[in-house]
């Protein structure tokens, strides 16, 4: 008597892993499920079983996504905004897949695919609280908190995503200039 195939976390994380790096060497159009099982050493079946389709798999990647980096960005909470800022760069570095596949909107317009707004919002309220604790503390200027943390994410997200795009000359000092934009974010928001 043969066995149950027993999917589990393991297969689900590997599952997972397989389709970010896919989907973003490949684009979303020309990933298969079959693709993804060959990559992740196990069967579209797991996948059915897992996830329901790819939809669904895309969109467990991109939640997946949201929840490490939130997790990152919890762990960092206790260093304020420049430890959330620092942190930020060192996930999408370790996760350059990952962050494609959260931010580069390429999904969408293949397949109905979007994070779960729940985790994705969730992943900012690290960035939220060390704004209202900088504000309480009387290190940042009194404005909607909402506002200045959105404000701050474009800023760092705009360099994050220009490195990971290899812009400019390779040997641009990529680190120098995060910090330095660290630097000049907490000035701007000084009162």
């Amino acid at each position: 008597m043969a066995r149950p195939i027993v999917h589990d976390q393991h297969v689900q994380q590997r599952l997972l892993a397989v389709t970010a790096e896919l989907v973003d060497r490949e684009g979303p159009a020309r990933v298969t499920l079959r693709d993804v099982a060959a990559a992740a050493d196990t069967s579209t079946s797991a996948i059915y079983s897992l996830f329901g389709g790819k939809a669904q798999l895309l969109t467990a990647a991109v939640d997946d996504g949201f929840r490490s980096f939130g997790e990152s960005q919890r762990r960092a909470a206790k260093d304020g905004l420049l430890g959330l800022g620092r942190a930020y760069r060192a996930w999408a570095l370790e996760h350059p897949a990952l962050y494609r596949l959260m931010f580069g909107g390429a999904m969408a317009a293949y397949v109905e695919c979007s994070p779960t707004p729940e985790v994705a919002s969730d992943s900012m309220l690290p960035l939220v609280d060390a704004v209202i604790a900088a504000q309480s503390g009387g290190k940042v200027r009194a404005q909607n908190p909402a506002v200045v943390a959105m404000a701050i994410w474009g800023q760092v997200h705009g360099l994050v995503s220009l490195e990971l795009a290899q812009m400019n000359d390779p040997a641009t000092d990529w680190a120098g200039i995060y910090e330095a934009a660290l630097e000049s974010v907490a000035r701007a928001w000084a009162p």
